[in-house]
């Protein structure tokens, strides 16, 4: 059986290679030997003239210019994978993330020193065959395409991410019928009538989410003001990663959000290492989040838990984490995670074209679904995005990690409208109320709010 993954541990980590770099940096010889003086000047004039540079170079490149590599290594890290080519004194780290693109470029050390190559820049195309050599995780993030004629270009634009801040050319030099402005807007919306919930009044409030994923940018706009308590456990010194910043929008967000007026209880945790204890330490971390809501008041209990991991089912000690989702249930509080021995889920991609209210607006998006599963929105959306607290990115495709959050944000409109609603009841009634599309079973937030509402008024069991 194929293994579920969910977004790839480097790129969710980093998308600013941070712990690519660490991996590669540390597999690098402590002691490096001379580089000598043509093949350092080769480097540092390759950069220079904007030769090599982050993101557009490629391993091929690399070796053009200086030849065959004393060493090359490869390391797997999840879905992602990271290239290293060792010269005397000069290492070249390549990463891969996600599917399209091949090895791009992320840093280059001479004598152990690194090159200025325009990471954290703007990174400007060149030439239109520079759109085959990016990610489908960090796309064209913070890119600059004013120098190129795109109008032919309708299939890359489509399986590439943008964010505000990604520079376009003149309409008149993009595809017909594309327009990145009204896209990234429109897909701040959770689809599915969500928002004519909210507007009824349904929206969360007085409801209570944990998140546990990587650091959080909490200043971003989209959920500052939601942000209760943050709780950061082993990330001394990490910064703000994608992956926090995107989960939380799409639970809480203002603007992306299924529950855009719930308190957000976050845990920042090092997902990058935790996966070599496997359950453990989340486990851990659970039973600790129930135990801190035995001390609260019963208004500011938290009522649902959003963990963006589909692995617990694959690990040796699971029996650790399913006990600690009992114990949760037990207790009233819903565990949301990625994992298929608990929900099947299927991703479903949005018809940009399509009014996003309507089921049918949805198509199945093969990467990482499961047969049967309940269908949620997840490709072709908008979340938050870690660079800046204004930045939001629009996503192409979408791994399991978007699902969890977007039902995480529907259990806590359950719970605002029947407080009395048991973990259950709410994942039987998301399966009942889901209506059938070509694309499989689809979750109907309208229907399973009302099914909420005429639920039995069945106690918590809460000690």
């Amino acid at each position: 059986m194929r293994p579920i993954r969910t977004m790839n541990v480097v790129a969710a980590a980093l998308l600013g290679w941070s712990v690519a770099n660490c991996q590669a940096e540390q597999l690098l010889t402590s002691d490096p030997p001379g580089a000598p003086a043509d093949m350092a000047e080769a480097a540092r004039s390759a950069v220079k003239a904007g030769v090599l540079c982050f993101r557009l170079s490629t391993p091929a490149e690399l070796k053009a210019l200086l030849g065959a590599p004393l060493k090359e290594q490869e390391v797997k890290d999840g879905d992602g994978k990271v290239l290293l080519l060792e010269y005397p004194g000069v290492l070249a780290i390549f990463a891969r993330f996600g599917e399209g693109g091949g090895y791009c470029l992320v840093r280059v050390l001479v004598e152990g020193k690194p090159l200025d190559i325009g990471m954290g820049r703007t990174i400007t195309l060149r030439k239109v065959d520079d759109l085959a050599k990016l990610d489908t995780f960090s796309g064209l993030a913070n890119a600059s395409l004013v120098k190129l004629d795109l109008r032919e270009q309708q299939s890359q634009l489509s399986r590439l991410p943008f964010d505000n801040r990604t520079q376009w050319p003149p309409a008149d030099r993009l595809p017909r019928g594309f327009e990145p402005a009204r896209l990234l807007e429109a897909g701040k919306n959770p689809g599915l009538g969500v928002r004519r919930l909210h507007e009824q009044g349904t929206d969360g409030r007085g409801v209570h989410i944990a998140i546990i994923d990587q650091p959080l940018l909490r200043e971003h706009r989209e959920f500052k003001d939601g942000v209760v308590d943050y709780q950061a456990v082993d990330v001394e010194g990490a910064p703000p990663q994608m992956h926090g910043a995107a989960v939380a929008s799409i639970a809480v967000g203002r603007e992306c959000g299924t529950a855009p007026a719930a308190s957000l209880h976050y845990y920042a945790v090092p997902m990058w290492k935790w996966w070599k204890e496997h359950s453990k330490p989340y486990a851990a971390l659970l039973e600790r989040i129930v135990e801190h809501n035995e001390d609260l008041p019963a208004g500011q209990r938290v009522r649902v838990v959003s963990l963006s991991l589909g692995a617990f089912s694959q690990w040796p000690d699971h029996e650790l984490w399913t006990r600690a989702v009992k114990h949760a249930a037990d207790r009233g509080m819903l565990v949301v995670s990625c994992d298929p021995a608990d929900l099947r889920v299927t991703i479903l991609k949005r018809n940009t074209d399509g009014d996003p209210e309507l089921p049918t607006s949805y198509s199945r998006q093969w990467l990482y679904s499961s047969d049967g599963g309940l269908g949620v929105p997840a490709g072709n959306r908008t979340t938050a995005y870690y660079s800046g607290p204004e930045d939001y990115l629009f996503w192409r495709d979408a791994g399991l990690s978007w699902t969890a959050p977007y039902l995480a944000g529907l259990a806590a409109l359950a719970c605002q409208v029947n407080p009395d609603i048991t973990p259950q009841a709410v994942t039987e009634l998301w399966m009942k109320t889901a209506v059938k599309t070509p694309a499989g079973l689809v979750v109907d937030p309208p229907a399973f709010i009302e099914a909420v509402r005429k639920a039995p008024n069945v106690a918590k069991t809460v000690h």
